[in-house]
């Protein structure tokens, strides 16, 4: 294989409307090139994450995947591990069970479903790594950013399946698309937030996700956030069934997020994936 010239694809995850979900640059033969060359390539990209695609070191794995962002390397993102899945499945990838897909990432084996009608594909989201109610430090940090009172949190958590989530809720989507955060020169804040529309609305809630840490100011649809506050509605009891959410509206993008629990008790995450820009890019 030509080491400067790799297949690569650009998937817009989790809108059915092209340009109006979040793209993922997919680096299709990943072997071979450094870390820096990784890292160089998210940080031009300039995208929430460009990923990578590896041989697997472990047998039950189809491949392995590795995320970067502009800022740093993410063990687990969730529109990656979709877009990624769906230009390997693109390319000739043959999983090894039918109708699955296993993912090596940093955060360990992930497994994904595709649908045997419509051929999309869903995340089983990975466990979270701490959960439970932030410290009156931190949550002051995040107010003082969304420039609210804490009185306008009606519940918090952390949230990190790998990236380092915190969660806050507000009483309605309407007050969730009203903010404009601004946050402290080296903020280290990974950063979602959700409220609930009316009943009877076709999308359950709205989210937003803020990663100063990692050098984005506002991720468009983030399937990472969206799979652990699932987990945390459903453990909480203040969400278990299924529901779609919506993301990106304020950045004029119209993702949607299908949140499912199966009587096993996991979340699976799902969403629509497109390829939008295929070719070969030069190292």
């Amino acid at each position: 294989m030509n080491t400067q010239s790799r297949k690569f694809a650009q998937v817009d995850v989790f809108s059915e409307v092209p340009y109006l979900g979040n793209p993922v640059a997919v680096v299709i033969e990943g072997d071979g090139l450094t870390d820096e060359q990784m890292q160089k390539l998210a940080s031009w990209t300039n995208l929430s994450e460009t990923t990578f695609i590896l041989k697997p070191t472990t047998a039950e794995a189809d491949y392995r995947l590795r995320i970067f962002t502009p800022g740093g390397e993410l063990p687990f993102a969730g529109h990656p591990t979709l877009g990624s899945a769906h230009a390997w499945l693109e390319n000739g990838g043959q999983p090894k069970s039918k109708g699955l897909v296993v993912q090596e990432c940093g955060a360990g084996l992930v497994t994904l479903m595709i649908n045997e009608k419509s051929g999309s594909l869903s995340f089983q989201a990975p466990p979270t790594l701490k959960t439970g109610d932030l410290d009156a430090e931190l949550l002051q940090e995040i107010c003082e950013a969304f420039g609210l009172h804490v009185s306008a949190v009606i519940a918090h958590q952390w949230i990190d399946n790998g990236p380092g989530w915190v969660c806050v809720q507000l009483e309605s989507a309407e007050k969730v698309l009203e903010l404009n955060p601004k946050f402290v020169p080296g903020s280290q804040l990974m950063l979602g937030v959700v409220g609930a529309y009316p009943e009877g609305n076709s999308e359950a809630f709205e989210l937003r996700a803020f990663a100063p840490k990692v050098g984005v100011y506002e991720d468009p649809v983030t399937g990472s956030l969206n799979a652990s506050v699932a987990q945390w509605l459903k453990r909480s009891g203040a969400q278990t069934s299924d529901y779609r959410a919506s993301q990106g509206v304020k950045l004029g993008r119209a993702g949607i997020i299908e949140i499912k629990y199966d009587d096993a008790g996991a979340v699976w995450v799902g969403g629509a994936t497109t390829t939008l820009i295929s070719g070969r890019i030069t190292f």
